[in-house]
């Protein structure tokens, strides 16, 4: 897993295809508003049964993971102060979780499919985010 930092907060977290390994691994950290883990088991494996309590959370911020289903995205990773900090390309396989900061994606192949998954409940587009005047 590669993170990607400025002033010493964690703005995204990279996990490249490869990164998968054996068992239950969590890569957020219990406070982040989304929770982010991998599962490598064998047939067999059984998770035992159980439902999620309804419990009150109180969110600050969206945070949003991209699985990369089928080709390329380029990533553009902003600080708070909305400084880009770092462009990577995530491939088919990739995932990344943007945690603090901004972010950009630039599609780079035909036929790319993106899984995204973010905390809700969604209060529109007004409420939700706002745009980063990107200086080119």
């Amino acid at each position: 897993m590669k993170e990607i930092k400025a002033n010493g907060i964690i703005l995204a977290k990279h996990i490249p295809s490869e990164e998968w390994q054996e068992g239950l691994r969590f890569y957020s950290n219990d406070q982040d508003f989304i929770q982010v883990g991998t599962w490598g088991y064998d047939a067999g494996k059984e998770l035992l049964a159980h439902a999620h309590n309804s419990v009150e959370r109180k969110v600050l911020k969206t945070q949003e993971v991209l699985y990369i289903r089928k080709g390329s995205v380029l990533a553009q990773i902003y600080d708070s102060d909305k400084n880009i900090v770092k462009e990577l390309v995530i491939k088919e396989g990739d995932t990344l979780i943007a945690l603090e900061g901004g972010h950009g994606y630039k599609v780079l192949e035909e036929g790319t499919q993106v899984l995204e998954v973010k905390n809700g409940p969604y209060l529109g587009a007004e409420v939700d985010r706002q745009r980063i005047d990107v200086k080119k």
